[in-house]
């Protein structure tokens, strides 16, 4: 029996995209590019940081996505009290009535879901943080020795407030690494806010239509990883990343700006959400665009800045942004 996949078959893969795309704009205004993200996260089959101030909308579109794609969504707000049984569960001592032995029982924690909205990351101590990330990369959740499989897809989007800092416990560099994209989220334009005042102020709601289930999801997950990335960016997303790290090869800029270069999940994660953009615009292949449209999510929090940098108010964006200017394309 052949399952290869046709021609018709793709199509009709790459125009639910743009159905789901669609459907994610019914209840949120605006954000094109903070939604496209999120979207080569989730293709990507990787995690989301989400940073922005309050009130964006972030709660909301996690929803929304998990509306749309008819899979399960739960958030957690992360605060200084919270365990990591909190999260990942625990177990629970049954008693038999009709024996009355008694034995214990695994309950399942809310980071058994599809979707997971980690509210305020940094609001948790590290203890609590290393329990979630661990989850996130291994898929798994180990308990009194037995191992349990995180359902699939599995997606975790964590937000964290740029402007509040007190009593907060920042995540160590070795930890953000585990992220796939670090996306920024901004102020709404004029039209978009007007827009956001009249939509959630009267009396309609938008409803988000189901318009994909979990085994899209994963299909397409496979999907993205089959889209071909030539061997000349292959090389390039290469030298970026090695273009990086502080040494007498690299640029004027990262020498003097960076302390700390990204390491090899940089490329890793460049070359598969670069193929996930290219699937998210119709195409079968990966093109510079889209290395450069993903080059500062992907790099900006794997880079250390340097106290020059931040003495000179330069931002991971501006060292990402030398480095597209200053590594060449063609080796």
């Amino acid at each position: 029996m052949n399952n290869t996949p046709t021609e018709a078959d793709i199509q009709a893969q790459l125009a639910r995209l743009g159905t789901l795309r669609t459907a994610i704009a019914q209840a949120i205004v605006g954000q094109e590019a903070v939604v496209e993200q999120l979207l080569i996260g989730l293709l990507a089959g990787g995690h989301c940081l989400l940073e922005g101030v309050p009130g964006l909308g972030k709660t909301l579109l996690v929803r929304s996505l998990g509306q749309a794609l008819e899979l399960q969504f739960r958030r957690v707000q992360f605060t200084p009290d919270l365990m990591p049984s909190d999260i990942l569960g625990t177990e629970l001592l049954e008693e038999d009535h009709g024996t009355g032995h008694r034995h214990f029982r695994f309950q399942p924690g809310p980071i058994f879901t599809n979707l997971l909205l980690a509210d305020e990351l940094n609001r948790t101590p590290p203890k609590t943080q290393a329990a979630l990330l661990e989850a996130m990369q291994e898929r798994t959740v180990s308990y009194a020795g037995v191992t349990h499989q995180l359902p699939a897809p599995f997606f975790v989007l964590a937000t964290q407030n740029p402007l509040e800092q007190a009593g907060t416990y920042p995540l160590p560099e070795a930890q953000l690494d585990r992220f796939l994209l670090h996306i920024r989220v901004d102020y709404p334009s004029e039209t978009e806010e007007r827009d956001i005042l009249a939509q959630t102020t009267g009396t309609r709601h938008s409803e988000v239509p189901q318009v994909m289930h979990g085994e899209e999801v994963l299909a397409l997950q496979a999907r993205v990883r089959e889209v071909h990335l030539g061997d000349d960016l292959l090389a390039w997303i290469t030298r970026l990343v090695r273009a990086s790290r502080p040494n007498e090869s690299a640029p004027a800029e990262v020498k003097q700006w960076v302390k700390w270069g990204a390491g090899p999940r940089a490329g890793q994660s460049l070359v598969l959400a670069a193929k996930a953009r290219a699937l998210l615009h119709g195409r079968l292949a990966a093109t510079r665009e889209d290395i450069v449209a993903l080059a500062a999510p992907v790099m900006r929090h794997r880079l250390l800045l340097s106290f020059a940098a931040e003495a000179e108010q330069k931002s991971a964006d501006d060292v990402i942004a030398a480095l597209l200017r200053s590594v060449p394309f063609a080796g």
